[in-house]
Order: C-alpha cells, then sequence, then structure tokens
C-alpha cells in the first residue's frame, strides 16, 4: 500500500478543505507515492534525506550486474567490485544476500530498467548515487566497453540528467584508470584520435574533443536515421576519444 504522501495529502486537504480537501488531497498524494515508490514513513526519510534504502540497493545490484554482463563476460574485477559497493553500503548479511540476488537477475538483462530509474528522477542525489555506482562498476575492468558506455548514458536520461552531467560524474573515474606515466606513443596516438599535432594546447583539446564528439554522438547518428551498426560504430568512436581526452588531460595534467 502507498500511503506516507497520501496521508499527509489527506490531512492537508482536510485542515484546508473539509471532506472534498482530503479526497483531493489524499489522491494527489498517493500519485506521488506511486512514482517515488514511497510504502512507508521510512521510505519518505530516506528519500528526504538522499539515503539508499532496501528498493534502492536492489535497483543499484541489478544495473551493476547489467553493466558487467554488457562488457561481454563477468569477470573477477566486476564480482570485487560488487563486493566493494556492499561494504561501501555497509551492508549486514542478509541485505548482501539480497544484494547478491539481485546482482545475479540484473546479467540476465530481462527486466526494464526505465520505469525503477523514472520512477527516482525527483532524487537528484540518489540519481547521482547510482550513476556514479554505475561508473566504478564499468572501469573494474580498467576500460569501459562501448555497451557499458552507452548503458550508462541510457540510465542518466532515465533518471532525468543531461549527458554531460552523466559523463562528468565518470570523469574522475576515468582519470583514475588511465595510467600516470602513459607512453609517448600512447600521447601521439590520442592525439591523432582528435587531430591534434603534438603542439596543441589544452583548450584546444578540448575544443577538438567537444567537436568530435558532438559529430559521432550515437544519438545524432541514430536520429539521421543510420542502422544498428553504425551506431555501434558511432558508439565506439565515442568510448575512443573519451579515453584520448582522459589520457592527454592526465598526461598534461589540465582540468
Amino acid at each position: 500500500m502507498y500511503w506516507p504522501i497520501t496521508a499527509l495529502g489527506a490531512l492537508a486537504g482536510m485542515l484546508l478543505a473539509s471532506i472534498p480537501g482530503a479526497l483531493l488531497g489524499g489522491l494527489l498524494g498517493q500519485v506521488l507515492d506511486r512514482r517515488l515508490d514511497l510504502r512507508s514513513w521510512a521510505d519518505l526519510r530516506r528519500r528526504m534525506q538522499g539515503a539508499t534504502g532496501p528498493r534502492e540497493q536492489q535497483l543499484l545490484f541489478g544495473l551493476l550486474g547489467r553493466l558487467a554482463k554488457s562488457a561481454g563476460a563477468v569477470t573477477a574485477a566486476h564480482i570485487q567490485q560488487a563486493r566493494n559497493e556492499m561494504r561501501r553500503l555497509q551492508l549486514d548479511e542478509a541485505a548482501e544476500q539480497l544484494a547478491i540476488a539481485a546482482f545475479t537477475r540484473g546479467k540476465s538483462a530481462e527486466q526494464s530498467l526505465r520505469r525503477p530509474l523514472r520512477q527516482r528522477r525527483a532524487n537528484r542525489a540518489l540519481a547521482e548515487e547510482l550513476l556514479r555506482a554505475c561508473w566504478r562498476m564499468a572501469w573494474a575492468g580498467g576500460q569501459v566497453a562501448p555497451a557499458q558506455y552507452q548503458l550508462i548514458l541510457d540510465c542518466g536520461e532515465h533518471l532525468g540528467l543531461q549527458r554531460d552531467a552523466v559523463l562528468a560524474l565518470g570523469a574522475a573515474y576515468a582519470r583514475s584508470n588511465v595510467p600516470l606515466m602513459a607512453s609517448a606513443a600512447a600521447e601521439q596516438e590520442a592525439l591523432r584520435v582528435l587531430g591534434l599535432s603534438a603542439e596543441a594546447a589544452p583548450a584546444q583539446i578540448k575544443q577538438a574533443y567537444r567537436r568530435l564528439l558532438s559529430r559521432h554522438h550515437p544519438d545524432k547518428v541514430a536520429g539521421a536515421g543510420a542502422s544498428p551498426a553504425q551506431v555501434r560504430a558511432a558508439t565506439d568512436k565515442t568510448c575512443e576519444l573519451h579515453r584520448a581526452f582522459e589520457l592527454l588531460r592526465n598526461r598534461r595534467d589540465f582540468p
């Protein structure tokens, strides 16, 4: 039964307009309870505090399972990252078992993510927490696969975040996975990907990255009526651009 905001709405409506107001307030409250997936006062309190409750934890580990599998195969690094998330959340034994089950279900890719993510659009803090965990899982293997990259962008869209905001959340994890002493050959390859010379200044690197990212973004290609193969190629190119930019930013130390 959905009832926290329903009860508050009915009470406020009663105080303002007697029985008709209570009915209207309760109806509007029920709409909000359903949209936000609130089933108790504890759920409402967690939502207001930006905390991760049991249902959010189930969603989180389902997402992590989906991301791990989308890379092609679930590796030991992915499983270890899931355990790291359990420790970060300080889950007890019972909660860990539920998280493991959610992770396993997520690997099957049978459940749609659209509805549960859209239900959490109103909580920006929770949305960002979920996406940061997704980026940590995606980078667990040392490199984000194109399918993982697109899945995170899709999740961000369902959560109501702009693409740039989603990428910004993953930037720190990308930088931490680029070798600090990348070879000169790797730097030259990154410059080639961005179409730049060795003398390119940070501003020129940023400009080239944004220009190419806009040109090759999968959404733009798909909107032009491209085939699935062309969309996949655009996703691969986007990942390549992202890795090249992060390598140069890390090696040349600019924000």
